[in-house]
């Protein structure tokens, strides 16, 4: 039975390994935060207060969100606005919000880029996801949520659309989670040029089984440029803009 399971999870992609017990090591500091690697989204400090805000309207989980949190606040230091293309019913907005209201530089803007209508159109031989997927959510009621008129922007309508008029700017933070191909790429081909050195990129869906057009946007772009995505066992995809 038991080699069937494995086998069985094996062909799903995933893999069985028995792992140590923490009581052979009994004077770990903080031994239930490991599961079984030191897990620090579930400590309770100062990111606890911004998964908080997020959780209630967010499907990107708790280890996703601790690295949206630490890369946005070191690049808090880095001139440049906030950008997140992909923001459903906004609470990774929220989070990205709270976090440049309390620790922001005077003038950094938040701008939020979404059809707030689902997704747009897809490409079949690319993508999974399907045109208006995630349509429960809608522009007013995202509004109301995040607040802050005047430092957060809203750009309503399809990627790269949404991005003219903006030519001129400075990026310092960049959440990308749009989920479909062509949709990243625009991103990619808008996004990068106007990165400050020191900044970041993170992509949401790299490593998702359901956004194959995603991950291929993103290897495509870079596969001849100095930068290289830095794939982490979340999913997520992180470029760091060169100094």
């Amino acid at each position: 039975m038991r080699t069937l399971i494995k086998t069985t999870l094996r062909r799903l992609g995933y893999e069985v390994k028995k792992l140590p017990r923490l009581s052979s090591a009994p004077n770990l500091p903080d031994a239930s935060f490991y599961t079984p690697l030191f897990s620090p989204w579930l400590v309770d400090g100062p990111f606890k207060r911004f998964w908080e805000l997020a959780r209630p309207y967010t499907l990107v989980s708790a280890d996703r969100c601790y690295v949206l949190h630490t890369l946005a606040t070191q690049a808090l230091s880095v001139r440049g606005d906030f950008w997140e293309c992909g923001v459903y019913k906004g609470g990774t907005a929220l989070l990205l919000a709270e976090l440049l209201a309390t620790g922001g530089t005077a003038g950094a803007a938040l701008h939020l880029f979404d059809t707030f209508e689902g997704l747009p159109a897809n490409d079949p031989t690319r993508d999974l996801h399907q045109q208006g997927q995630f349509d429960d959510t809608s522009l007013n009621v995202v509004k109301r949520r995040v607040g802050r008129e005047g430092t957060v922007i809203y750009h309503q309508g399809v990627i790269p659309d949404t991005f003219r008029g903006l030519e001129g700017s400075r990026i310092a933070f960049a959440h990308i989670d749009v989920d479909l191909y062509r949709s990243v790429r625009d991103c990619c081909d808008f996004i990068m040029p106007r990165l400050t050195p020191g900044g970041f990129v993170v992509f949401d869906d790299y490593g998702f089984p359901s956004c194959p057009g995603a991950r291929r946007a993103v290897d495509e772009f870079f596969h001849d440029r100095p930068e290289q995505p830095l794939v982490l066992p979340t999913g997520q995809a992180i470029i760091f803009a060169r100094g």
